[in-house]
């Protein structure tokens, strides 16, 4: 299977490196190939420019977008790996979604609604958080945002989600709890993935 990881994280220490470093090593094991699209290391540009829309519509799709289509038409299976930043994605991956997952690549639409121009592959999201899982289960917060990336963005697409995990209380765990935390990535990646 070919595995498409987009990592945001600025930092190399995070806990979410260790993560991409988890799931990386995990499907590895099982024979996958992995691609890992880290964006900040590429600075991806994640604002979506009137020009990348005109390009886009005259057929003259602008060359940073372009690679990483081919990277999502070439896979069978794309992981979301990030941390939850005032409740939502980094900029930089949401700029990937406004950018990449573009009209005409990843959906078109007529009449009858919305065509999914992604059918057939499978989506998986990592998400770590500072607050703990129980209160953003109690609020609502989790349902939020698996209805905002699971549904929002995967399944408006086509893509079959398979499972997202959040991970919180991030920065208040011992070495035992993250221990515990890369662990649980591991078993659902070769259980799930």
């Amino acid at each position: 299977m070919k595995h498409l990881i987009v990592y945001a994280h600025s930092n190399a220490e995070s806990l979410n490196h260790a993560i991409l470093e988890t799931v990386v090593n995990a499907l590895k094991e099982k024979g996958d190939e992995v691609v890992v699209r880290d964006l900040y290391a590429l600075d991806f540009q994640p604002v979506l420019k009137p020009e990348d829309t005109a390009a886009m519509r005259a057929g003259q799709t602008p060359a940073d977008i372009k690679v990483e289509q081919e990277y999502i038409t070439q896979s069978d299976m794309i992981t979301f790996i990030s941390p939850i930043w005032w409740t939502g994605l980094p900029a930089i991956l949401k700029g990937y979604v406004d950018r990449v997952f573009a009209y005409g690549f990843a959906y078109t639409s007529g009449p009858e609604g919305i065509h999914k121009l992604l059918t057939g592959k499978k989506g998986f999201i990592v998400n770590t958080h500072g607050t703990p899982n129980e209160i953003y289960d109690k609020i609502g917060m989790t349902a939020g945002l698996k209805i905002t990336s699971d549904t929002g963005i995967f399944d408006f697409v086509g893509i079959e989600s398979v499972g997202h995990l959040l991970l919180g209380s991030i920065g208040y765990l011992d070495e035992d709890g993250y221990k515990g935390l890369l662990k649980q990535v591991q078993d659902t990646v070769k259980s799930v993935l």
